[in-house]
């Protein structure tokens, strides 16, 4: 049977009009990024890298693995201009283009600071340049990309018997990274952060300007930028001070069960002049035997003791030390650390110790990391929360949080450490404790996927919740590292007096806000006092 001629246009007329719906909502929809209307205008940049529209999702994950901000490109640059060039055109475009720009590094972020939505994101390991330069001398440093990893720089400043002062933990990390937050580890105490060991960088703005800046070169610049959070400008290359490296490590750990024992020793150590290179601690909780890997690949002084030693419960704390030495100086160094730990108040059936090579002890996560990877324990939820706390309510914190909130396993380390204020500078765009000494407490937390129990994210976030509801009532005093805010409230509150040099700075490199908007100080194009 044949259709009417006007029963078949109409046919054809909705057929033509739901083939158009179907091709509109494909437009829109995030997937498609071909079809932004920024992409043209993307693509005729005259770069050296290139950017990618399709494959982008991995840009929207990070360490922290809780938030996912699909940006609409990926930049791969080549070269610093690549990354000026993008960030001028976005700057040209001017406060109407919603585009901002994320940096990303080793996407190790916690709360996608390095992601933005329908954004462009800088894969800054692309990055390609001069190799590695280290300079040798009476003030030996090293120039590197932002987008270099400090392991990276640790293989190659090693050939020249040098290595940089301060590390963190983790040597997985970008230089860029790590130099817009602080970059903290065991020798803070006596170094200061990384961002403290930084002769001169070179940034881009967020005006699409190439600056070199140190403490005699465009200082207002160079001081924002360090422990700025990306704010300012992205770090391209940057100028560490070096020492001499040591070739061994004498490692340490020995327990306490009195936590006034326990500081009163870290800040004995942090404030003598000849002491250990390295200080740091952590908390066990509610473990029942003498624990369960905190004393892999070391040594018991006293065996028989150690294996009589139970924690029955309680909550412990271990001092992690580390003394540096060449092989030549064996003998000395083993009287020097015998010595030093005479005069520290640990349960002395607990003492453990190890002799590793120096780059192993640096390294040392990454072992965890390899066996947490081959578990498929890695890419999980980490919930991670960092407290930096003044000396003068560390007790009163850990008498509430380890003795009340926490009393149960924690999934994860905790650390707790002191640092010297003195070693930081003020300058800087890092916020922390008004006291001389003041504590980093780092819950280093992962959470177990799908699961409902005390190791589930949901508790986890219940109890960081918790804990900073009870620094808030106490009035600790406490400054979030790594911060993470959601609203301007929160944010002017963490900087305190200082937010309003922190807008004015921002006004003046970054007036649009389009740098780093996954870390949700700014929105673009709204006015930021």
């Amino acid at each position: 049977m044949r259709y009417p001629p006007v029963y078949f246009l109409k046919q054809m007329n909705t057929f033509i009009i739901k083939g158009f719906m179907i091709l509109f909502v494909s437009c829109v929809t995030i997937k498609l990024n071909l079809c932004s209307p920024n992409t043209p205008s993307l693509n005729t940049l005259p770069l050296n890298g290139h950017f990618n529209f399709h494959e982008v999702h991995h840009a929207a994950r990070d360490f922290g693995n809780r938030y996912q901000f699909l940006p609409m490109a990926v930049l791969h640059p080549k070269t610093v201009s690549d990354i000026a060039t993008t960030i001028k055109h976005i700057w040209d475009m001017g406060p109407h283009s919603e585009l901002t720009v994320a940096a990303r590094g080793h996407g190790h972020s916690l709360q996608g600071q390095a992601q933005t939505q329908r954004g462009v994101v800088i894969n800054m390991e692309s990055l390609e340049g001069p190799e590695i330069q280290v300079y040798t001398g009476s003030s030996p440093y090293v120039d590197v990309s932002g987008g270099e990893l400090w392991i990276n720089i640790l293989h190659e400043s090693l050939k020249y018997g040098l290595a940089p002062k301060s590390w963190t933990d983790y040597l997985h990390l970008t230089i860029g990274g790590t130099l817009s937050n602080a970059g903290i580890s065991g020798q803070a105490f006596r170094h200061g952060p990384q961002i403290s060991n930084v002769h001169q960088l070179e940034v881009v703005t967020g005006k699409g300007e190439v600056i070199n800046c140190s403490e005699e070169q465009n200082e207002d610049l160079f001081h924002s930028v360090l422990g700025g959070l990306g704010q300012f400008g992205i770090i391209t290359r940057a100028r560490i001070s070096l020492e001499a490296a040591p070739a061994r490590v004498k490692w340490i750990r020995v327990l306490y069960s009195d936590f006034a024992a326990f500081t009163q020793d870290q800040e004995h150590l942090i404030s003598s002049e000849n002491t250990f290179d390295y200080v740091e601690g952590f908390v066990i909780i509610n473990r029942t035997g003498l624990l369960n890997n905190w004393r892999s690949s070391f040594n018991s002084k006293d065996p028989v003791q150690a294996s009589q030693f139970k924690s029955d419960g309680r909550t412990l704390f271990c001092l992690e030390l580390a003394k540096y030495f060449n092989l030549d100086k064996t003998d000395l160094i083993n009287e020097e650390v015998e010595n030093f730990l005479s005069r520290l108040s640990y349960i002395r059936s607990t003492l453990f110790m190890s002799e590793v090579a120096y780059i192993d002890f640096l390294d040392r996560v990454h072992v965890s990391e390899i066996k947490l990877r081959s578990k498929d324990l890695w890419d999980v939820p980490h919930p991670w929360l960092n407290l930096l706390i003044p000396k003068s309510k560390i007790h009163t914190f850990a008498e509430e949080v380890f003795g009340s909130i926490l009393t149960a396993t924690s999934n994860g380390p905790i650390l707790i450490y002191p640092v010297n204020r003195s070693k930081w500078d003020n300058r800087t765009s890092v916020v922390i404790p008004e006291e001389h000494i003041f504590y980093l407490v780092a819950f280093l937390t992962s959470a177990v996927p799908s699961s409902t129990g005390t190791d589930g994210l949901e508790h986890i976030l219940t109890q960081n919740k918790r804990i900073l509801e009870f620094c808030e009532t106490a009035h600790l005093g406490v400054k979030q590292y790594l911060p993470h805010y959601t609203t301007k409230k929160e944010w002017q509150a963490h900087f305190g007096p200082r937010w309003e040099a922190f807008v004015q700075r921002k006004s003046a490199y970054d007036p649009l806000a389009i740098l780093a908007p996954g870390q949700r100080i700014f929105q673009k194009a709204i006015p930021f006092s």
